[in-house]
């Protein structure tokens, strides 16, 4: 495979096109997003220019993953704040929070699913999902906090959530909530 300092180097010609220069292939945005999820390392550049466009591809892709499935991961309220913060002091500031934050997300999803897996290991498959539907809620509630108080702390002077951002969050819990108990309703059918 051609390769760019161990990276795969995808092109994007004028046309729209993009071509993997590691497969000598035509490829989608859908392909990327699944490139990204078996977590291979690609740069996406220019053809003409050769400019690294590699952040406006990934952007291109989470705005067509959020219109394409109806499921979208960033609530309107995250995205109101993230837009409040360009142009502002703090937004030097945010990248690397993001990136930290995910970073203790993924860690976080990744005990939990162990947990999880303990959890079923331990019990038939058709026990109560009550303790797993506990451990969600958990590690949904800790992550909004610690996102919340991080955002305080670099803003003193903001205000605290308003009450529809409160009915949001509890809205999305109740959704994840509802999403567990079809799950469990699943599961005690097998």
């Amino acid at each position: 495979m051609a390769k760019n300092d161990g990276q795969i180097v995808i092109k994007k010609y004028a046309n729209r096109r993009l071509y993997n220069t590691g497969t000598s292939t035509y490829v989608t945005l859908d392909d990327l997003a699944e490139m990204v999820k078996k977590g291979e390392e690609f740069t996406v550049q220019d053809a003409k220019s050769g400019e690294d466009i590699t952040h406006s591809v990934l952007t291109q892709i989470i705005f067509e993953q959020e219109s394409k499935t109806g499921n979208t991961l960033l609530p309107i309220s995250f995205l109101r704040q993230l837009i409040g913060y360009y142009g502002d002091q703090m937004q030097m500031v945010v990248p690397s929070f993001l990136e930290h934050s995910m970073r203790a997300f993924t860690e976080q999803q990744t005990q939990m699913r162990e947990q999880m897996n303990r959890a079923f290991g331990e019990t038939p498959l058709g026990k109560n999902l009550q303790l797993p539907m506990q451990m969600v809620e958990e590690q949904v509630r800790r992550n909004t906090e610690m996102f919340q108080q991080a955002m305080q702390m670099f803003s003193p002077f903001m205000k605290p959530p308003a009450k529809e951002t409160r009915k949001a969050e509890a809205k999305d819990i109740d959704e994840l909530k509802e999403q567990l108990r079809a799950m469990q309703s699943k599961l005690d059918s097998l």
